[in-house]
């Protein structure tokens, strides 16, 4: 898929990362994680990330996502290179631009199902009655209107990463960066959280990059890409 506009943008890929490294300190040892990582991924694209555990495929993650920042090497945003962003910058980039599935969910344990999916637009001060009502559509289309009030503890883990997908999507962000996120699900419900993130990104035309061990999972996606010795093999 590509953007509409001038010829430069229409070949522009959403996200572009060139030449990543990445180490941290364990102990007296510096472990290098990312050695070069290179790839793009471009708009609506949905790419699937494989490696051995320990590969460095969260850490690859995070800094596209702008959570955290890599020693060196370089990554764009539509064109900006996130560098140049200014802590509100990148505080925003995270809140409108991109959505994040974690593993291991992330929910606000206080917050019900509602609350917890409507939390990104409250920080974006968006409207709270349109807020509302774009969560509670997002908790029916994962299944959910009828635990809207269920705190995180009253879920299953399939419904806890159904609210997490709902979450987000509430800002419609035009990147979708989910880690593992059928790890901790049976075969089952894997294949339904996958249905619903490839149907969910075909309607809104999110791109979508997707971390797994899973090669039924990875399967799914038009291009597979692997992280091997700190590089990214395949991009």
């Amino acid at each position: 898929m590509t953007e509409t506009g001038s010829s430069s943008s229409r070949t522009r890929p959403l996200l572009a990362a060139r030449e990543l490294r990445k180490s941290y300190r364990m102990g007296r040892r510096n472990v290098e994680v990312l050695q070069g990582a290179t790839l793009e991924v471009g708009v609506g694209e949905f790419v699937a990330l494989r490696g051995a555990s320990g590969s460095g495929k969260s850490t690859l993650l995070h800094l596209l996502g702008g959570l955290d920042v890599p020693d060196s090497g370089s990554i764009e945003f539509d064109g900006a290179p996130l560098a140049k962003s200014s802590a509100a910058g990148l505080a925003a980039f995270r809140n409108m631009s991109v959505g994040f599935v974690f593993q291991a969910y992330h929910l606000l344990p206080e917050l019900d199902a509602l609350e917890n999916v409507c939390l990104p637009a409250r920080v974006a001060r968006r409207s709270v009655g349109e807020t509302e009502q774009r969560a509670r559509e997002l908790l029916g289309r994962v299944g959910l209107s009828s635990r809207l009030d269920h705190r995180p503890a009253e879920l299953s883990g399939g419904e806890q990463q159904r609210v997490a997908i709902a979450r987000a999507l509430i800002n419609r962000p035009r990147l979708v960066l989910a880690d593992e996120p059928t790890g901790n699900l049976d075969s089952h419900t894997g294949s339904e959280i996958m249905e619903l993130l490839t149907s969910l990104r075909t309607e809104h035309g999110t791109a979508l990059v997707l971390v797994t061990h899973d090669p039924r999972v990875a399967a799914r996606a038009p291009r597979t890409l692997e992280l091997e010795d700190g590089r990214v093999r395949g991009a």
